[in-house]
């Protein structure tokens, strides 16, 4: 509570950077963590199920999916945020191994979106959603295999 104290008024030093500030204020209990990513997971496990039995929608299908599919995988990003803090989280997907699957998942993920919605396009939204789900593509591929 000090340490909160101290933030909000202002007397904090000025070494620390803002995302390790945040999440120092931010601390939150084991049972509140599990409780937020229980919450963030199964919101996006139920958004992507949902999205995907819309998809054959005649007409607006897949802008429906584009930003149920969006949203899960926004919730399921925000559910491991929950457990290992959002200053660690950002560290490993940034990390050296994982910052251009991170970089190519943001960009599809964005894309899909605005071929959905902006774009009328739905052949590139589909196109931008396997490339955004290419490592899961592959793990089932290679299981029928």
């Amino acid at each position: 509570m000090d340490k909160l104290k101290r933030v909000l008024s202002g007397q904090d030093d000025g070494m620390m950077s803002s995302l390790q500030r945040a999440n120092q204020v931010s601390t939150l209990a084991w049972g509140t963590r599990m409780k937020g990513f229980l919450i963030c997971f199964v919101l996006g496990a139920l958004s992507s199920i949902l999205g995907t039995c819309l998809l054959w929608i005649p007409g607006v299908g897949l802008a429906v999916f584009a930003v149920l599919y969006s949203v899960g995988n926004i919730c399921a990003l925000a559910s491991t945020m929950f457990l290992i803090g959002p200053s660690r989280q950002l560290r490993t997907m940034c990390a050296k191994e994982r910052a251009l699957a991170t970089a190519i998942m943001l960009v599809c993920l964005v894309l899909t979106l605005c071929a959905a919605l902006w774009w009328k396009n739905y052949g590139l939204a589909l196109l931008f959603f396997f490339l955004s789900s290419r490592d899961a593509v592959l793990k089932l591929f290679s299981l029928c295999v």
